[in-house]
């Protein structure tokens, strides 16, 4: 996995995480989703660069 894009993935893990649990604090549905959206892209980065791996070796 290439250093840029698993960080990339970790900081919308973290970004995504950080904004579910503000909405869910501030009872906001629509940041909770939103959050919920990004923190889930950030897993797909992550697993297509994983699998990128796997076939790289």
């Amino acid at each position: 996995m290439s250093a840029g894009e698993k960080a990339k993935a970790k900081t919308e893990q973290a970004e995504g995480k950080a904004e579910e649990t503000l909405g869910r604090v501030t009872g906001n549905e629509r940041m909770t989703a939103e959050g919920r959206a990004k923190k889930m892209t950030g897993d797909a980065r992550e697993a297509k660069e994983k699998t990128k791996d796997v076939f790289k070796h």
